[in-house]
C-alpha cells in the first residue's frame, strides 16, 4: 500500500504551502540520483516528487484528503452527487459514504437508474511525475493504480502537463458498459541543474575568469550526454550559448533548444601565485564594468 503523502515529506496533515515546499526541497536535495548514493535514492526521489505533486495543489490535495491513497479513482466532482443527493467521503476506515452504500452501487443508482441500460466507465487522470532524463529518452514504466499495474510506454519528448492516453484503463462500466480511459498528466520534477521552458532546456555553465576573457572550449552536461561547445572570448556571466536541436525531442516536428548560461566563476581560495596575478592585472587594466557598455 502506498505511504501517506503527508508521512513522505515528513509534515503535519496542516501544512502550508510554504512548509511543503521547505521539505520537498530539503529531501529532494538529499535524495536526488545524481547526488545521493543509495541505491534506492532513485525510487525515494520518485515517491517525495510525487508527494509534492499531489500536496501542492489546492485541489488534488483536497481530492487526497477526502478519498485517501484511491484519490485517483474518482472524478474531481465525485462528491457533488447528481440531483441533490447524497455525497460520499472517503473514511478514516477506508469505507465510503455515511449511509455505508457500496460506491459501484452508488453510481448505478445515480447514472443507471432501476432496470436502465448500461453505464460506460469514467474517465480518470492521475499525474506520472518524471526526471528531466526520463522526459528526453521516453521508456517503459510500470505503474500501479490501486490493485492494478500498468505496464506504461512514455513516448520521448514528452512535455509538462502533456497527457498520455491509456483507453480502457480509467473506471469500470455499469450493468456491462465500457470502461472510460486513463489520462496520464506529465509532471517534470525540478532538477538541479536543468530547467525546462516548453521544450527548451537551460544549464549552467560554470567557466573561469581566464577562459571568459580568452575564450575556450568546454564540455556541457545535456540530458543525451556530454556537448562540447566554444566559450567566445569577452564572453560574461548571463550569456547564452544556444545548442539548436540539443532540446526535447519532438517527434511530430522541430525539438527544443538547449541553452548553456555562462558563470563566471572566481578561485574561492586563491593560491599566492593567484593573488599576484590579479594584483598585477588590477593595476595594468583600465576596464571598469560599472562604467562600460553592456
Amino acid at each position: 500500500m502506498a505511504r501517506d503523502y503527508y508521512e513522505v515529506l515528513g509534515v503535519g496533515r496542516d501544512a502550508d504551502a510554504d512548509a511543503l515546499q521547505r521539505a520537498y526541497r530539503s529531501l529532494a536535495r538529499k535524495h536526488h540520483p545524481d547526488i545521493a548514493k543509495d541505491p534506492g535514492s532513485e525510487d525515494r526521489f520518485k515517491e517525495i516528487n510525487e508527494a509534492y505533486q499531489v500536496l501542492s495543489d489546492p485541489q488534488t490535495r483536497a481530492r487526497y484528503d477526502r478519498w485517501g491513497p484511491d484519490f485517483r479513482q474518482y472524478p474531481e466532482d465525485a462528491e457533488r452527487a447528481p440531483g441533490g443527493g447524497q455525497a460520499f467521503r472517503y473514511g478514516s476506515s477506508g469505507g465510503y459514504g455515511s449511509s455505508g452504500m457500496d460506491v459501484e452501487d452508488l453510481f448505478s443508482s445515480l447514472f443507471g437508474g432501476r432496470g436502465g441500460g448500461s453505464m460506460p466507465g469514467a474517465d480518470q487522470e492521475a499525474e506520472l511525475v518524471l526526471t528531466v532524463e526520463e522526459a528526453y529518452t521516453g521508456g517503459r514504466r510500470r505503474l500501479s493504480f490501486g490493485d492494478r499495474e500498468l505496464e506504461v510506454t512514455i513516448p520521448a519528448g514528452v512535455t509538462d502537463g502533456q497527457r498520455i492516453r491509456l483507453a480502457g484503463e480509467g473506471g469500470r462500466g455499469g450493468r456491462g458498459g465500457p470502461a472510460g480511459d486513463l489520462y496520464l498528466v506529465v509532471r517534470l520534477a525540478p532538477h538541479p541543474k536543468y530547467e525546462v521552458r516548453g521544450r527548451d532546456i537551460f544549464v549552467p555553465l560554470p567557466v573561469t575568469p581566464w577562459e571568459a576573457v580568452l575564450g575556450a572550449k568546454a564540455l556541457v552536461d545535456t540530458p543525451g550526454g556530454e556537448v562540447k561547445v566554444n566559450v567566445p572570448a569577452g564572453s560574461s556571466t548571463g550569456r547564452r550559448l544556444r545548442l539548436k536541436g540539443q532540446g526535447l525531442p519532438n517527434p511530430k516536428g522541430r525539438p527544443g533548444d538547449l541553452y548553456a548560461q555562462i558563470e563566471v566563476m572566481v578561485p574561492p581560495k586563491p593560491t599566492k601565485e593567484e593573488k599576484e596575478l590579479f594584483e598585477q592585472l588590477a593595476r595594468v587594466s583600465t576596464f571598469d564594468p560599472r562604467k562600460a557598455d553592456r
